[in-house]
């Protein structure tokens, strides 16, 4: 998608400056609000990107445009380039009062009219009025820019209710809007619908794509939340070396986390290979710092093994381990992974003493207490699977 920037650079150039002739022009009408719109959507493809000193820019421009619209008369409408604008500037972070306001006071045409609408239901959460305007547009019939975002609305909106026709709407919007915020947010979105229809190579193939493209999008954190349940979701689809491939694009810390909250993420769900390639892969990635513990790592590595004939080395690793350091919920599963090594190691005709081991999600209760079975006569050392269900039944899982 090409912008053109003939009448957006000067605008940002006086903003750059902290001209105040920038807001004389926006609030005198001597500019359209397409043109506006157009700088709007230059400064946030500069964020899409990962320039982060361009948000206070982002702030100003929205206020300037937002003022525009409400300034705007039927005349202004009458340029179906504006219409259409109002459609961008809401998708961009604009004001849903201010959309409201226009399509209940200006004329302008019945598509782009009912095309609004949509975004604007969207916008304020009333899915059933988005889907319902958004039925018989054909994004295809607006021009490029404003394509793409009608196709990443309309995707949206019918994800919760048909994600395999959502899914190629988005891919259109990618299309149509290559290196902006467009692609950006529909490639978060595919991923997460990819483990709606449990698509594992899709799910790879979108990750992989905003991997190596936006990593540095202030948005980047929700894409890692999502790769990482997707990944948990999707496990038994997805090939172990491909999720390698798309985390060695991410910076040394993000692969680190990322791998981190993968780890814990097994640790609890129970997956004990997964847990050993996530954990021994965070290795990789220690913490900045030759002197800083990397006490989460430690502990998660520690889980992979407790279980095992070393269970002994473990347990003292673990004890070492200082909880300060650590989440509430992190606390809480060091203290749960101490319990079940030390029932390991316990004689097999000692009395089993109930452990009390706080939820993640909240206090213990009084006289609340989780047994912990004992181990078989035959069998000294529990299995991968009775430990993390044991670790399961101590824990409930919060996000970080």
């Amino acid at each position: 998608m090409r912008r053109r920037r003939s009448a957006a650079l000067p605008i940002l150039a006086a903003l750059a400056l902290g001209s105040a002739s920038a807001h004389a022009d926006y609030t005198e009408g001597s500019l359209q609000p397409y043109q506006m719109v157009r700088s709007l959507q230059l400064v946030q493809d500069r964020i899409a990107g990962g320039d982060h000193a361009a948000l206070p820019m982002q702030k100003k421009l929205l206020e300037l445009t937002d003022a525009r619209f409400r300034a705007a008369g039927n005349e202004d409408f009458a340029d179906r380039r504006n219409a259409r604008a109002l459609m961008v500037y809401a998708m961009s972070g604009g004001n849903p009062a201010t959309v409201a306001d226009s399509l209940a006071h200006r004329e302008m045409n019945e598509d782009d009219r009912a095309a609004a609408a949509g975004v604007l239901g969207y916008l304020t959460g009333d899915v059933a009025q988005a889907r319902k305007a958004l039925t018989t547009i054909n994004p295809a019939s607006q021009p490029q820019e404003v394509a793409a975002f009608l196709y990443l609305v309309k995707g949206s909106v019918l994800a919760g209710e048909n994600p395999a026709i959502a899914l190629p709407l988005l891919d259109q919007a990618r299309l149509l809007g290559p290196g902006t915020l467009v692609e950006e947010a529909a490639l978060r979105r595919t991923v997460s619908l990819a483990v709606t229809t449990v698509d594992g190579d899709r799910f790879m193939s979108a990750a992989e794509q905003y991997a190596r493209r936006y990593l540095r999008s202030p948005y980047s954190s929700q894409f890692a939340e999502g790769f990482v349940s997707g990944i948990i979701a999707l496990k038994d689809k997805l090939d172990l070396a491909r999720i390698e491939q798309t985390v060695a694009w991410m910076t040394r810390e993000q692969a680190r986390v990322v791998y981190l909250r993968l780890a814990r993420r097994a640790a609890i769900d129970g997956d004990a290979m997964l847990l050993e390639f996530a954990s021994s892969r965070a290795r990789n990635y220690p913490p900045s710092g030759a002197e800083e513990e990397d006490t989460r790592g430690e502990l998660y590595s520690s889980l992979s093994s407790v279980t095992s004939e070393t269970v002994e080395d473990v347990l003292t690793r673990l004890r070492k381990l200082d909880a300060r350091q650590l989440t509430a919920g992190d606390r809480a599963l060091l203290d749960a992974a101490k319990a079940v090594a030390t029932e390991v190691m316990a004689p097999v005709d000692r009395p089993i003493v109930p452990a009390s081991i706080g939820r993640t999600s909240e206090p213990p209760q009084d006289g609340e207490q989780i047994a912990v079975e004992a181990p078989a006569t035959s069998d000294l050392v529990l299995s991968a699977r009775q430990k993390l269900e044991a670790i399961d039944k101590m824990l409930q899982e919060t996000e970080q």
